[in-house]
């Protein structure tokens, strides 16, 4: 922990070894020592605190809101080099992932909800229909303390994500990152941790618990008012199944298998720098990345041989030994057995290597080649199976119609790219794909840069969405709220039924929503007599 910041939630010196997580640097394999587990009956008391803090929160302005995430933002960029060395010495990724796939997107989200948030969760006056007589709106009302279980793929960005809408929209925050980043997480933590305390604050409106699924099954049962899963269709199917329990509202962004679709009149070397940047940034260990590129026939054998090229020069080693590298470590060992056999098995049933397809310094730590594979056809379980891993897959397709298919012949659909120099055709394809996000004429993770766009899948990718004026009201309560227009009014009366009510009500309805100038004469007509009638009785 750096000076300054807030108490750890746990001491890691008071706790037993067999209550510890281990900690190892994937690019090394060197011990980061042991990280404490948040025994799973302590995990309530951890809401129960972070739910105190709350109360007063809930309260607060949003300008105050706005100026502790500002404080938070000034943090993150004054300590930026020694958050990037422990992001690094966690994950095994290169200094430059770190900086441009973690701070700089963790920048661009506090910025964004410091310029736009509050406008989007102040009172918004909608029509009140045929209720002349009455004004409409709806407010947006924190939702208390969300949850968020997280993967290891970001260790910062992954906090950052629901914490710094939960906050803007007055919640509390409870986060279970994966036991394979849980040496780093208080470190990534501590910017908003700070920032609460030093604007005199309860830095437990942060809190993390730490351990493994027992950890993150008591997170849910432990009393939060809703919460972001990340990470595996399998895990999020047991998550929703635990949250359903308890009616826990849940964001799932889940696994994507995302097609890059290259057409014949495509730029490409624009193309290839796109899929080299959704294919192996962060060694490929992203949820939103160029799984499959579906190349035209015709421009197939050209991008096959620039992708060789280029990928056949890229530096693999350890992010912090002084070289320049571009692909650092996988995270997981258990990852990094995936991809090799998913490579393998590809290799089997037809797949070309063009370059890697192994594992290298394996002495050192958890590294896998930079991969291109040549020559894939749709029927391949690398090609419907997320591969999380440094490999391109090429596969060739015949014109428009078979890359859409191809495209959505998936489970998944989070995001997608398309390529071409036609505007038209474009926007033709993308429309098409069934995803979450695309790009056109550009790597389509992208998308999440542009924080007024929101972030999520279809299909098996999840459900519910992140960014923008979606995601920061996915955080609360959407109360709707009718009054009257005018300091006086009238009752409402229903009770009790008078004789001719129902002809009343019927002529009414008539004369509203009857279409055509004959109906609504008609309707009118009949109102008159309904009037008549009730008033001679």
């Amino acid at each position: 922990m750096a000076a300054g910041d807030v108490t750890p939630l746990r001491s890691t010196e008071a706790a037993p070894a067999a209550e510890l997580i281990p900690c190892f640097e994937p690019a090394t394999r060197a011990s980061l020592g042991g990280v404490p587990v948040t025994p799973p009956d302590e995990v309530a008391d951890v809401i129960a605190r972070a739910r105190r803090a709350q109360r007063a929160w809930r309260q607060t302005s949003f300008r105050e809101r706005k100026a502790v995430l500002r404080r938070a933002l000034e943090i993150v960029l004054d300590e930026a080099d020694e958050l990037c060395e422990v992001i690094c010495r966690d994950s095994g990724k290169t200094r430059e992932n770190a900086l441009n796939g973690e701070i700089w997107p963790v920048c661009e989200k506090l910025r964004w909800t410091i310029a736009r948030g509050a406008r989007h969760l102040r009172p918004e006056r909608v029509r009140s229909g045929f209720l002349l007589h009455k004004r409409a709106r709806l407010e947006f009302h924190p939702l208390g303390v969300i949850g968020a279980i997280i993967p290891w793929n970001y260790p910062l960005q992954n906090i950052a994500n629901p914490v710094i809408p939960a906050l803007m929209a007055g919640n509390a925050a409870v986060i279970k990152p994966s036991e394979w980043v849980a040496w780093s997480a208080e470190r990534c933590a501590s910017p908003f941790r700070r920032a609460l305390a030093e604007r005199g604050h309860d830095p437990a409106l942060v809190s993390l618990v730490q351990g493994y699924a027992a950890t993150g099954q008591a997170l849910i049962r432990g009393g939060i008012d809703g919460l972001v899963f990340i990470g595996s269709v399998g895990n999020g199917r047991r998550v929703l199944a635990a949250a359903a329990d308890k009616l826990v509202p849940v964001i799932l962004e889940l696994g994507g298998k995302d097609p890059f679709i290259v057409c014949d009149d495509a730029d490409l070397d624009r193309a290839l720098h796109a899929a080299l940047t959704g294919t192996f940034i962060n060694c490929g260990q992203n949820c939103v990345a160029s799984e499959r590129l579906l190349v035209f026939r015709e421009v197939y054998e050209a991008m096959v041989q620039r992708a060789a090229e280029a990928v056949s020069a890229f530096r693999q080693g350890p992010p912090l030994a002084g070289a320049t590298v571009d692909v650092g470590a996988m995270i997981t060992p258990l990852q990094l057995e995936v991809v090799e056999r998913l490579v393998k098995k590809a290799v089997e049933e037809g797949a070309r290597v063009v370059c890697g397809g192994h594992r290298v310094r394996e002495a050192e730590g958890d590294y896998y080649a930079p991969t291109v594979l040549a020559d894939l056809t749709p029927e391949m379980e690398i090609m419907r199976e997320e591969v999380f891993g440094p490999v391109m897959l090429l596969c060739p397709v015949d014109g428009e119609r078979e890359a859409i298919e191809v495209a959505n012949q998936t489970r998944f659909g989070l995001g997608s790219s398309v390529f071409t120099r036609d505007r038209a055709r474009g926007r033709r394809i993308a429309a098409e794909i069934e995803a979450g996000m695309t790009g056109i004429n550009d790597f389509g993770g992208l998308t999440y840069m542009a924080q007024d766009l929101t972030f999520g899948g279809v299909k098996d990718s999840g459900f519910g969405r992140i960014n923008g004026r979606e995601g920061l009201r996915a955080c609360c309560n959407v109360k709707a709220v009718i009054e009257d227009r005018l300091p006086f009014g009238f009752p409402t009366k229903v009770y009790p039924v008078g004789d001719g009510d129902f002809e009343l009500a019927r002529a009414t309805v008539r004369t509203v929503y009857g279409k055509g100038l004959r109906r609504r004469v008609a309707g009118v007509r009949e109102l008159a007599r309904a009037l008549r009638g009730k008033g001679g009785r």
